[in-house]
């Protein structure tokens, strides 16, 4: 992707929209954020509307995962997320009990946003340090982590 040009107040790529890829699963959108260069150094950056979709309420980082260990592997019942890889690579598989795609991100100017209802699993390169943005706090039953039980909701919907 060609770097674009910061504008003061959001940076937009094709005719004046974020750049949004689709996926094979069609409510998972990969969006490219904003990149200035710069001799100084690099920034990204995302915001709400422009750029995500959702108010994040909460984060995490996900760091020291050994290569080729799987993180992740369950859906939200309500929760959305932006995934942005801030260093190394990180492969998400992403399944909405129909179509299932895997998309690599290597770039902080990347973010996966992840709806609720869709079962994703992040599989990590050697260093790599995962940022993830959520739409609500912190709900442990908000979780589905057995697939069966994901396909059952996601079948009913």
């Amino acid at each position: 992707m060609a770097d674009c040009q910061f504008d003061l107040v959001t940076c937009h790529l094709s005719g004046g929209l974020p750049l949004i890829e689709d996926t094979a699963v069609p409510a998972v959108k990969l969006i490219h954020l904003p990149l200035i260069r710069e001799p100084r150094g690099s920034l990204t950056f995302g915001e709400y509307d422009a750029h995500l979709p959702f108010i994040p309420l909460r984060y995490f980082i996900v760091f020291d995962v050994p290569a080729g260990e799987t993180r992740g592997d369950h859906a939200h019942r309500q929760v959305s997320q932006a995934l942005v890889c801030l260093r190394g690579s990180v492969t998400v598989a992403v399944d909405d009990g129909q179509r299932r795609d895997e998309i690599i991100l290597d770039s902080p100017a990347r973010a996966l946003v992840v709806p609720p209802r869709v079962w994703a699993a992040q599989t990590f390169s050697a260093g790599a340090v995962l940022l993830v943005l959520c739409s609500e706090t912190y709900d442990a039953d908000e979780y589905i982590r057995d697939y069966g039980e994901f396909i059952e909701i996601v079948s009913a919907t």
